[in-house]
């Protein structure tokens, strides 16, 4: 089964119709047949950037019901995640962009599900790898 990893932006356009991108991460989601995971970074990133209660509750509800798979991130993951902020300090990287790195090196998934193109064109894992965007 595909994993994919999951960033703030495609979160906050699901979780509000007036959003440019919403029609467009809609269908993806109705299209994609795999696991979804993202970090709780992400998530509190998402909570700060969604328009409200109204729109956070049904994603929260959603991940309940098994939609999208939250990868546990101890204090371990936070200085490698810290290590990933201080190589891209000139970005700058945020800590949930960070948290995505650190979980495509937990799992060997590099495909990323983003808004945010110009970052993650930009990461590089090791190897000079890149990573895949959706």
């Amino acid at each position: 089964m595909n994993l994919l990893l999951v960033d703030t932006g495609p979160l906050v356009a699901l979780a509000s119709r007036r959003d440019h991108a919403h029609a467009r991460c809609s269908e993806f989601l109705q299209s994609y047949r795999g696991r979804l995971l993202t970090t709780w970074a992400v998530l509190t990133e998402f909570s700060h950037l969604a328009p409200g209660v109204a729109a956070t509750l049904p994603l929260y509800r959603w991940i309940e019901r098994g939609g999208l798979e939250i990868l546990s991130l101890g204090r371990d993951e936070l200085v490698a995640a810290i290590d990933w902020i201080e190589r891209y300090a000139d970005r700058p990287m945020d800590l949930a962009d960070a948290s995505l790195v650190v979980a495509a090196l937990k799992t060997g998934c590099s495909t990323v599900w983003t808004l945010d193109r110009n970052d993650f064109e930009t990461y590089r894992l090791p190897g000079r790898k890149r990573f895949r965007l959706v």
